[in-house]
């Protein structure tokens, strides 16, 4: 069975793009408190991908995380593949017309779908894992149902990531079906080597010495406890909107 791709080009040459490509402002996407635009990147090359771009200038101040949040995005999708991870699609940070932001490939998803109608369906229930995983390592304080998106390939891509990996754990998410079962092998094993290696100089060049000691602690739980994260709250570690 032929399987449609998700991205019409593979995660490096999508970053190469967008960093050396020709930005066209398409629209703002709805819904966004800060300032996000879908853009078409191309080049002279006949390359050519949509992405949605978050310039830092666009950004809401807020109280408890310091300015440039689109750097967070960058650092979640640097996580997600220093873990072999393919489930965050691909985000760099560039210059473009509004200055300085992330740039990460547009997924051309059915908005129909989100985590519930997903895990209840059985859609891709390791993309699913992985991405519970990446949460809890990142300290994601926003995971929607809406941000896990179905790509044409049939894999499940998470989106928006700028509210993460505080020094403070602060983890809010939807994906809590997992929670107190054994974390597969093959999923626990990719964290392990992360632990044992530390992060890459990609990643920690995007987060605080705090920050980066947070997260290496979150993994290392992991490892040691070999469960997914439960919420110890009495349902306080879960976003609002749900969706």
């Amino acid at each position: 069975m032929t399987v449609t791709p998700a991205f019409s080009l593979p995660a490096d040459e999508l970053i190469d793009l967008f960093q050396i490509g020709e930005i066209e402002i398409e629209g703002r996407m709805p819904y966004s408190s800060n300032a996000t635009m879908l853009v078409t990147v191309s080049d002279e090359n006949e390359r050519s991908h949509k992405a949605i771009y978050k310039p830092g200038r666009g950004e809401r101040p807020l109280w408890d995380f310091p300015p440039d949040l689109y750097k967070r995005e960058v650092a979640m999708y640097r996580l997600a593949a220093a873990l072999g991870w393919d489930v965050v699609p691909a985000t760099t940070i560039v210059t473009g017309p509004m200055g300085e932001g992330s740039m990460q490939a547009f997924v051309d998803a059915d908005f129909s779908e989100h985590y519930f109608t997903l895990h209840e369906e059985g859609v891709s229930e390791i993309d699913l894992m992985k991405l519970c995983l990446l949460d809890f390592i990142g300290n994601n304080t926003d995971r929607k149902s809406g941000h896990c998106l179905l790509g044409k390939d049939g894999r499940i891509y998470g989106i928006d990531h700028g509210l993460s990996f505080h020094a403070e754990f602060k983890l809010r998410t939807v994906i809590w079906d997992y929670a107190g079962d054994p974390v597969p092998a093959d999923l626990l094993a990719p964290i392990a080597k992360f632990v044992e290696d530390g992060p890459p100089a990609e990643l920690l060049c995007l987060l605080d010495r705090l920050e980066t000691d947070a997260m290496m602690t979150r993994a290392g739980a992991l490892v040691a406890e070999q469960v997914f994260p439960e919420d110890d709250t009495g349902g306080h570690r879960w976003p609002w909107p749900l969706v």
